[in-house]
Order: C-alpha cells, then structure tokens, then sequence
C-alpha cells in the first residue's frame, strides 16, 4: 500500500483481455457529476466526491498502463509474465495468497505459490 497526500491507495495490475475497458466501466465516467446521473451504482457514481477526488484510477489504454505499472511495480517485467506466467494462469486451477497479493497456478502437488 502506497501513500498519497490524503492516504493510502492501493494498485493492482488487472488480467483479462479486455481489462482497461471492463475496469473503466466498473469505475464510471471520470467526471462524478455525469457518474452519478449515468452510471449512479458505478465507483465515482457512488462515492466520487470531485472530478480531482472521484475515488479511482485506470489506464486509459495499453501504453499508459504499461507506463503505469512500471511506476508501480517496478520489479514487475511484463514480458516475463506473458512469456512464463500467463500461460499457467489460462490452464486452472487458480489459487490467491493473501500474504503475497497475488494469484497463482497451483502446483500438481496442491495448493501453494508456485
């Protein structure tokens, strides 16, 4: 967890073919004021308070996230995970460890970080 002028904030890298968009549609327009008349149950429609404080952030298209998570996650190589990671992920199950943040492909042998 990293720390803002007004607290802390959390990032995550998203996966999914389709990540920015889905995610900027959980979000909802930037601008809370149209958030909460077109899209009200959506994040900035529900707690957004300004258009500078509207509770939420998400790459507008690869590149920027790209830029953004090496600001973020800067031991992060995208490449090895689409090269090494990413195919185990396609190929369940699945697993979460809380202590590492992270998913995972659990091992023949059972559950755990691989």
């Amino acid at each position: 967890i990293a720390q803002n002028l007004h607290g802390p904030i959390r990032a995550y890298i998203l996966a999914h073919k389709d990540a920015i968009q889905l995610w900027r549609t959980v979000m909802g327009p930037t601008r809370v004021f149209r958030a909460r008349h077109v899209a009200p149950d959506s994040i900035r429609g529900s707690f957004g308070l300004t258009d500078t404080r509207n509770t939420t952030h998400g790459s507008d298209s690869v590149v920027s996230a790209s830029r953004e998570i090496a600001a973020f996650f800067p031991d992060f190589s995208e490449q090895r995970w689409y090269e090494e990671e990413e195919p185990q992920l396609r190929y369940g199950p699945v697993h979460y460890s809380r202590e590492g943040g992270i998913h995972f492909a659990a091992p023949t042998g059972g559950p755990g970080p691989a």
